[in-house]
């Protein structure tokens, strides 16, 4: 019986992985090399600027978070860090263009701040707009950080508040708006739709199933988050239906 070979793991100090990152375009961001040799990239100026990472715990989504949002910081963007373990990001920390917060009272402020900046971009000119950094939204845990935040609104929610934390509306909002203000959500895990209020699966343009094989057919944002696999060093990326699989990067 012939034994199919397993693709290594890449590694960002490679230099011929490190062209093919330099020659990407704005926007664009590696997250692996296919089994016959090409490129697989994140495309944020696509339909649906948004990009959802699904694995089981210890399957690669903190390091896919942090790889796609540290290639965009290379290419100008800002980014919001949203770390609710308070250790998986610490790299972020003290970066001059990275706001990196761990608590949930710090989780709900910066998201908060969010909704004032997603409403300041909103009324720029065209100009204005395309001279702004992109901002890259990144939130690692989402389940349970959107529960923290629904948790912690309850506590201090007035009668005339409105039911939903304005930390989980303003990243709905980003959601929703985003493409067009060039703010861009990378998010780790399946929120429920009772908490976010939208449904998760219709805003992502790119799913990314990190240490799996990728199912029969095209992959659903529906589909639940598979079993790692033995073979780590396989990832599926599923765009506009379209499966892809991949040899994971790592960093390094």
């Amino acid at each position: 019986m012939t034994k199919t070979a397993l693709p290594t793991m890449l590694s960002f100090s490679a230099p011929d992985l490190r062209e093919q990152i330099e020659a990407l375009p704005e926007g664009a961001a590696l997250i692996g090399i296919s089994t016959d040799g090409r490129a697989i990239a994140v495309d944020l100026t696509g339909e649906c600027p948004h990009v959802l990472v699904c694995t089981a715990t210890g399957g690669g989504s903190t390091t896919v978070l942090r790889s796609l949002t540290a290639q965009f910081l290379h290419q100008g963007a800002h980014a919001l860090v949203l770390d609710p373990k308070r250790i998986s990001h610490l790299w972020a920390k003290g970066l001059p263009t990275v706001t990196h917060r761990g608590n949930v009272v710090g989780i709900h402020d910066a998201l908060v701040g969010l909704g004032e900046e997603l409403a300041r971009r909103l009324d720029l000119t065209d100009t204005e707009l395309n001279a702004a950094p992109r901002l890259i939204v990144s939130v690692d845990s989402a389940y349970h950080a959107l529960r923290q935040l629904t948790r912690y609104w309850e506590t201090f929610r007035d009668k005339g508040d409105p039911h939903m934390s304005p930390a989980v509306a303003a990243l709905e909002a980003a959601l929703c708006t985003g493409r067009a203000i060039r703010v861009h959500v990378i998010l780790d895990g399946t929120p429920s739709f009772s908490v976010l209020g939208v449904a998760p699966h219709e805003m992502f343009g790119t799913v990314i199933l990190p240490g799996s094989r990728p199912p029969p057919g095209s992959a659903s944002p529906r589909s639940p988050a598979p079993r790692r696999s033995r073979a780590g060093s396989w990832a599926a990326a599923t765009s506009s239906r379209r499966t892809r699989l991949t040899r994971r990067r790592r960093s390094g």
